[in-house]
């Protein structure tokens, strides 16, 4: 099997999730704004039904695949949690977090969007180009 098959298979799928909630329940699918809805009790069936999807999703890869993919991770814990809370906290500001803006946004040529990508890319670069520096 090609080794990015997986990948295509399942970044198709999330287009095609997008593409359903935009057209059947006319709202855009990103996952902070989901949570935070869910969190808010606004739209709880639409809000769950996605967030199981995910949830549900990588059994969904067991099961057609046969085992997990192999995932390298050659940070400890204490970093992963802190860079989770910054994404989560800068997705907030950004009002909407790389799913939103990176697979819809840039897909509707918003300029927001663009902006948002841009930075988050940017950021990121930075933030590994610094941990990588202090030896982390």
């Amino acid at each position: 099997m090609n080794a990015y098959l997986p990948s295509l298979v399942g970044g198709m799928l999330i287009g095609v999730s997008a593409l359903m909630l935009l057209l059947l329940n006319g709202r855009i699918a990103g996952i902070s704004g989901i949570v935070g809805r869910l969190a808010q009790g606004i739209g709880l069936t639409t809000n769950l039904a996605f967030a199981l999807g995910l949830l549900l999703g990588p059994l969904a890869y067991l099961l057609m695949f046969g085992g997990w993919p192999v995932v390298q991770i050659t940070t400890g814990w204490p970093l992963l949690i802190v860079a989770g809370l910054f994404v989560g906290f800068g997705s907030r500001m950004g009002s909407g977090c790389t799913s939103g803006h990176g697979v819809l946004g840039l897909a509707r040529l918003s300029p927001r969007s663009m902006v948002a990508v841009a930075t988050f890319l940017t950021a990121g670069a930075v933030a590994v180009a610094f941990l990588r520096g202090v030896g982390l």
